[in-house]
């Protein structure tokens, strides 16, 4: 078996506030990525529970990082920041993709720490029409290459949003969002013993879940917030629709900011 696990710093039980997430090295955020890190190790040993040789690549999806690398799962592999794009050394090869530490799109109602790839500039993201945050982009992508996305572990209104596009998806919800920056949260425990539970679950039923594919052609429109530049956008390929939103067209995701 081959896992392939997508990361994120804001999804983890006990994180709800941007200080904890954000670019600056500072204690909180390294209590973050020590917090972000056990759930991972947790889901790693669930699908190890499974397949004792499976193989299992992990990459840091934060922006600024989010893994301590002194506690990662010896177990694991991982794919650490640096110059990457889509599709992020993701193939057919993978069974599987999982997503631990994810938050809800942005625009989420009483969504912990809710964004679409920058919390400071991206207003919304839409594919084919349709609204889309990170998990729905990436899942997207994932099964253009045939892989079907079997889990997540994150805030509840990530798991809701994971569940609207794959509705036989294995969820481990690690908090309760009330409000931007405030959750009810599981103990970081409770949580990596319902993680490891679940992905355990979610490997025994990759056979059953599908991969989230749209067909091509693509449409991705982007919409930033106020007094925000979209011109680097239009230098990577895409078309004003007005002075905060574009539009980029392509046959092939990976084309796609995402």
């Amino acid at each position: 078996m081959k896992i392939y696990i997508v990361t994120d710093l804001e999804g983890p039980a006990m994180v709800s506030r941007f200080t904890q997430t954000r670019v600056a090295e500072s204690p909180e955020k390294s209590i973050a990525m020590k917090l972000l890190t056990w759930e991972i190790n947790a889901a790693v040993d669930g699908i190890l529970d499974v397949d004792p040789d499976a193989e299992v690549i992990v990459w840091d999806g934060h922006g600024s990082g989010g893994i301590d690398i002194l506690e990662f799962h010896p177990c694991a592999k991982l794919i650490a920041r640096g110059p990457i794009g889509p599709p992020y050394y993701l193939d057919e090869s993978f069974d599987a993709q999982f997503f631990i530490g994810q938050h809800a799109m942005a625009g989420t109602d009483a969504a912990p720490l809710a964004h679409t790839y920058s919390s400071k500039s991206i207003e919304y993201y839409k594919l084919n029409g349709r609204y889309m945050g990170e998990f729905g982009c990436r899942t997207v992508m994932a099964g253009t290459l045939g892989v079907p996305t079997v889990f997540i572990a994150g805030d509840d209104k990530a798991v809701l949003e994971a569940q609207a596009l794959v509705p036989n998806i294995c969820g481990v919800a690690t908090k309760q969002g009330l409000k931007l920056e405030l959750a009810i949260h599981l103990s970081p425990k409770r949580s990596q013993e319902l993680i490891r539970a679940g992905a355990s679950e979610a490997c025994c039923r990759i056979p059953e879940i599908r991969p989230f594919v749209l067909d091509p052609p693509y449409e991705q429109e982007i919409r930033v917030k106020e007094d925000v530049s979209i011109e680097g956008y239009l230098k990577r390929g895409a078309e004003k629709i007005d002075e905060r939103t574009v539009i980029k067209r392509s046959e092939n995701i990976c084309d796609l900011f995402i």
